[in-house]
């Protein structure tokens, strides 16, 4: 996740930009993706994931942070809740070098899982530095512990998975994978899209520096990774 450095008045113009992006479309789509010269190796189900470590030091500095940008009960859901979306992200795309991926969803997969693993251990650090439960996200995308359960079915989250939907692209081979992947990754990301809407939308939520940044990124990056797949799903029909 990029690192951005953001005064007050800047977050605040993020905001509208943020809000804006949610609800219109970019004007020109990205090109698909092609593939690189030297392909990116998708992370498998048994790569070490990171756990967050919580010292005395780290929740004073928390605290003290949450003292200049408070953060709400609002915040704490959707980092939460953002877990369990990322993970079944990242579960979808470690199919994809097992189920006869296209080179350029391979790809595409890779950088997803790589990008939201990375975002995963931001909100469990963040979760954990201020003494909320959170859950833990094992290699294979299965979501344990604090909501883990309600966050991995989708419950009350826009975008996610269906139990027939997931068994669907489970079964899925070549070609038929890479439509549905890119059909329901575009459902997916539209979820996590409409729930930094709502973040944004409630008041005296993101007001904390790194959920800000969090939920700006996450709009940002899924709204471009939107336009791609939409180019990459129209040239397969």
């Amino acid at each position: 996740m990029r690192d951005l450095h953001l005064n007050r008045p800047a977050m605040v113009l993020l905001t509208a930009v943020v809000m804006s992006a949610c609800t219109a479309a970019p004007r020109t789509a990205p090109e698909p993706m092609a593939a690189p010269a030297q392909p990116v190796a998708a992370p498998s189900a048994s790569d070490e994931i990171r756990v967050p470590r919580t010292t005395p030091a780290a929740v004073a500095e928390a605290r003290a942070d949450s003292a200049r940008t408070p953060y709400t009960e609002g915040d704490v859901r959707f980092m939460t809740g953002m877990i369990g979306h990322h993970a079944q992200a990242v579960e979808m795309s470690l199919m994809a070098p097992s189920h006869g991926a296209s080179q350029a969803v391979r790809t595409l997969a890779a950088r997803i899982i790589n990008a939201q693993r990375d975002e995963i251990f931001i909100m469990q650090q963040w979760l954990a530095d201020r003494q909320k439960p959170w859950p833990h996200v094992d290699a294979s995308g299965a979501v344990h512990g604090a909501g883990g359960h309600d966050a991995h079915h989708g419950a009350m989250m826009s975008g996610m998975l269906t139990g027939a939907q997931m068994a669907q692209l489970r079964a899925a081979r070549g070609a038929e994978f890479d439509r549905l992947f890119l059909t329901f990754m575009i459902q997916h990301h539209s979820g996590a899209v409409a729930m930094v809407r709502e973040l944004l939308a409630a008041g005296g939520a993101a007001h904390n520096d790194t959920v800000f940044r969090l939920a700006g990124d996450i709009n940002v990056d899924q709204t471009t990774e939107i336009a791609r797949m939409q180019k990459m799903l129209a040239a397969l029909q």
